[in-house]
């Protein structure tokens, strides 16, 4: 049989099994997570209802396919619990690897091993109640910092300022390295927390950096920043609401300055010059002028990077791929080797495993979709691999002591959380802890069990 394995099920990967099932393959799925959706499940803002229900429901289609196996629970890498040559023993005919960016960039700051000091990424896991995350110290003081000014930044203001249903929250500075001008937001996503921007205190602030700006022809008035982001300050009945959010342009966090317990009490950040380049471009330049903050949580939304661990080949960006000098720009798929300058045949990889904080959804599904293209080629012209079977690749699992989590598993969850949804009047529910999964699972197996036999014992 030739089997392909998919490593991941989040929207690349879940697109990609699905394209390789319909082409007559049978797709196996190890996932990480109990549940499938990666950062569809667990990176979405949780009240964006109609957003993750939407996903999980195509999500199911997928794995209602029946040449579609999962193995969910199960930590694919070579420091992990199933090392990729354990993976390649089960002889796949390809692997899709579709595990995405589980690192987190870091500025290498003195004190950056502070408490208090999070990656967006961990932070979003942490109240999107991803397993593992959920019992972790994320707690957060009084006034915040957020570096970056992207979406997932102001996704985590949004909660800190409204949603926390623990909020300490009076201020939440968003610190960026660039001008105004280089805002990434989306207009829907400020339009959450626009109420609780000070108007006076960001026209003040762009005070500050607007000789700096104009220097690199780029004008910073408060008229074309609030056309262009801020639609609601325009407003003259605009009504401040409090706790606050701030923007801080053109600086970089320089150092962590934690207090006598070891949490951070104060950031050290450095204001950046703007600098012209030939191409019309700009660059921020780091100065030594100094400003420090009372700071108590420091939040970095700086991007994402490929773990080491996981054991594929390491380029500079990230996983190798094959290297392509008349076509740097297009994207590569092909897992490649730099010690042996050579392709590892039948090997992929996609969506944030490819190219780190690339995009959302609909980018994953294309990405996941051409790899499974390749995957599909590539196993049409090779010899039979004689991949195991599922039942095999359970029993192998298991005797390493594993847990795995099979599509008839997931049923049983999900008809547990849909009754306490419905019992607490939510529009979903989902556990935040492994443990109470597979317990919901153990009881629903006997609920179901216990309703078989009384059904048949009137027929005895």
């Amino acid at each position: 049989m030739k089997g392909i394995f998919v490593v991941g099920a989040g929207p690349a990967g879940m697109f990609a099994a699905r394209q390789i099932a319909l082409a007559g393959y049978d797709v196996f799925l190890f996932n990480r997570d109990i549940k499938p959706g990666g950062l569809a499940e667990y990176g979405i803002y949780p009240l964006k209802d109609k957003m993750k229900l939407g996903l999980r429901k195509q999500f199911s289609q997928v794995l209602a396919l029946p040449n579609v196996h999962y193995f969910g629970n199960v930590l694919v890498g070579n420091s992990y619990e199933v090392t990729l040559e354990e993976l390649e023993a089960m002889h796949p005919a390809a692997i899709v690897y579709a595990c995405g960016a589980q690192g987190a960039r870091k500025l290498g700051l003195p004190g950056a091993d502070a408490k208090g000091v999070y990656a967006a990424k961990d932070f979003v896991y942490h109240y999107n109640q991803l397993p593992l995350y959920t019992g972790m110290d994320f707690s957060t003081g009084r006034n915040i910092a957020i570096v970056g000014m992207g979406n997932v930044a102001i996704d985590i203001a949004r909660w800190l300022l409204i949603d926390d249903p623990d909020r300490k929250t009076e201020s939440v500075t968003i610190i960026a390295r660039r001008g105004p001008l280089e805002i990434k937001f989306d207009e829907k996503e400020i339009e959450y927390v626009e109420q609780h921007i000070a108007r006076a205190e960001l026209v003040a602030e762009l005070d500050r950096v607007k000789e700096q700006c104009a220097r690199c022809n780029q004008d910073v008035s408060p008229e074309k920043l609030f056309e262009q982001h801020f639609r609601h300050l325009k407003d003259p009945n605009f009504v401040f609401t409090p706790p606050r959010l701030s923007f801080r342009f053109l600086s970089s966090p320089a150092a962590i300055l934690p207090d006598a317990n070891g949490r951070i009490s104060r950031l050290e950040v450095a204001e950046n010059d703007l600098v012209l380049k030939a191409d019309g471009s700009t660059s921020a330049v780091q100065t030594d002028r100094r400003v420090t903050l009372d700071i108590d949580t420091l939040i970095f939304a700086i991007g994402d990077t490929h773990d080491a661990n996981i054991g594929l080949p390491m380029g500079p960006d990230g996983y190798a791929t094959e290297p392509d000098p008349e076509h740097p720009r297009e994207p590569h798929y092909e897992v490649w080797d730099p010690a042996t300058k050579a392709l590892i045949p039948g090997r992929y990889v996609t969506g944030w495993a490819r190219k780190a904080s690339t995009g959302l959804v609909g980018i994953a599904r294309h990405d996941g979709e051409v790899a499974a293209a390749k995957a599909i080629d590539f196993v049409r012209n090779a010899p039979e691999s004689n991949t195991l079977g599922e039942s095999e690749i359970l029993a192998r699992l298991g005797a390493k002591g594993l847990h795995p989590v099979t599509k008839a598993d997931l049923a049983l969850l999900a008809r547990v959380e849909q009754r306490e949804a419905q019992a607490h009047q939510l529009v979903s529910f989902k556990y935040s802890d492994n443990e109470a999964m597979f317990s919901a699972i153990a009881e629903e197996r006997e609920r179901a069990l216990r309703a078989d036999t009384e059904q048949l014992a009137p027929m005895s």
